[in-house]
């Protein structure tokens, strides 16, 4: 079975034409662009056959031709394959020829002395209708299904939500495209499972290559996406291979894409545009079959309207949208995750643990969980511990969440239920809150800078560079 790779459909493209050596030269103009799943056919009697034999993605037929003419193969097409898209090719641009085809259905016109460019962007417009018109087909038919075609591709996302069986019949429809993928929500909702879930649908036969772009500067990003030559800036000593090159044929996952800055979104925009990239040292672009997820937990409209995201690359990111809710929406998914993660702890430390999942669950019904699932698993593994690995009760998870009704602390404030904060008598300065903070993330995080600068929306940057000055104090 074909899948996509690149700019190439899962399906070939069929070009049809009487001039083999026509043909021989669009192909490789095709390939030259990644287009490179392509099967030629010069005798137009043999249309409807192939299209019979085979599944296709569009199909480019000469209008004169012997034997049968691409004006007369439209309607024939059109009635038997109406997914296909039909461009017509022409050696003249003959106008009343042009208006004959689209009134029988022919999707574009192709004149054979226009630029290559032109000829390569009708086919690709195809594609993408193509594509469309697939993806829409296979909405409609999952609409009113209950789950997934394929559970198991979703295995490591534990949930028993509606809403997010939405998100997984959405993927399953949208996964053998090649368009990129934009993925919303909060911090710790999971949205590089639901990367890894595309790309493990989509098929495909490269690498699945995650990397966190938060507080990535320029130089950095181009070097860790693009790759260097040897010798292109003091210190490259040898070549390095860009995780773009290292996404071939598969996935490449770009999280925290909010916080790219203006020069890197200028270079991801081109990326997505023309599927080139140049490493730094070098002046010859390459090639890009990795199909680009992005993710941010950042409101990327607000942003643009702060003129701090490019408007063409949301647009170019966004070809499909899966929005992620926060696990303040879907309580029902409690029992599941808290005994996936009480399993983790048993895994990890060899213990018996035993618990009342119910009774923990409806004692954290009321929590908003700020920093979602991710937050859930540390309060699981703390509370764990805070028992002895023994029995888990509510009380334990009670020492780890402040709730309404307990004393403020020493610096007089104290988190709520919800993700706001009560204040006491004393104001505490913006430094006090920021140190606690950044504390008590460490402490739910186990340590883990990373995971406890997305809990409280920080780059990992300023969580070290806290840790720095306090080890100095």
């Amino acid at each position: 079975m074909h899948k996509v790779t690149g700019l190439t459909p899962r399906f070939p493209l069929l070009l049809v034409d009487d001039e083999d050596s026509w043909l021989q030269s669009f192909r490789a103009t095709l390939r030259s662009q990644g287009i490179d799943n392509v099967v030629l056919l010069n005798d137009g009697t043999k249309v409807m056959e192939t299209l019979a034999a085979n599944r296709f993605c569009a199909v480019a037929v000469d209008l004169m031709m012997p034997g049968i003419s691409g004006e007369d193969l439209i309607p024939r097409i059109v009635e038997e394959h109406p997914e296909l898209p039909v461009l017509v090719i022409s050696g003249l641009n003959e106008i009343k020829a042009v208006v004959n085809c689209i009134r029988k259905g022919a999707f574009d016109f192709i004149v054979k002395t226009e630029d290559r460019n032109t000829l390569i962007a009708g086919v690709r417009h195809a594609i993408e209708i193509f594509e469309l018109r697939q993806e829409n087909s296979s909405l409609q038919q999952r609409f009113f299904k209950d789950g997934p075609d394929r559970p198991d591709l979703f295995s490591e996302i534990v949930t028993a939500h509606k809403d997010m069986f939405s998100v997984f019949k959405y993927i399953e429809a949208i996964a053998e495209t090649s368009r990129p993928v934009l993925i919303t929500g909060e911090s710790g909702v999971g949205k590089e499972l639901i990367a890894r879930a595309v790309h493990n649908a989509s098929g495909r036969k490269g690498n699945f290559v995650p990397v966190n772009i938060a507080g990535l500067d320029d130089n950095i990003f181009s070097d860790t996406l693009f790759g260097h030559k040897k010798g292109a800036f003091t210190g490259a000593t040898e070549p390095r291979v860009g995780l773009v090159e290292k996404a071939r044929n598969g996935t490449l996952f770009l999280d925290e894409i909010g916080d790219l800055s203006p020069a890197s979104q200028t270079k991801l925009l081109r990326l997505l545009q023309e599927h080139e990239f140049m490493p730094l040292g070098s002046d010859m672009s390459k090639r890009s079959s990795a199909r680009i997820i992005t993710a941010t937990h950042r409101s990327i409209s607000e942003m643009q309207d702060q003129g701090k995201f490019r408007k063409d690359l949301f647009f170019r990111m966004r070809g499909h949208m899966l929005h992620i809710p926060p696990l303040r929406e879907r309580k029902e998914d409690l029992p599941l995750l808290i005994s996936h993660f009480l399993d983790e702890v048993r895994m990890e430390s060899g213990s018996e643990v035993e618990a009342d999942i119910h009774e923990i669950s409806d004692f954290l019904d009321g929590y908003r969980f700020p920093g979602n699932i991710r937050e859930l698993q540390h309060l699981v593994h703390d509370a764990a511990g805070i028992c002895g690995y023994t029995e888990l009760k509510p009380k334990h998870f009670k020492k780890l969440l402040v709730v309404p009704g307990d004393s403020l602390d020493a610096n007089g404030f104290v988190s709520e239920t919800g993700e706001s904060v009560s204040f006491g008598t004393r104001l505490p300065t913006l430094q006090e809150v920021r140190a606690r903070l950044i504390e008590e993330a460490l402490r739910r995080t186990k340590g883990n800078q990373s995971s406890a600068a997305q809990l409280i929306g920080v780059t990992r940057q300023a969580v070290s560079k806290y840790l720095k000055k306090n080890s100095q104090d």
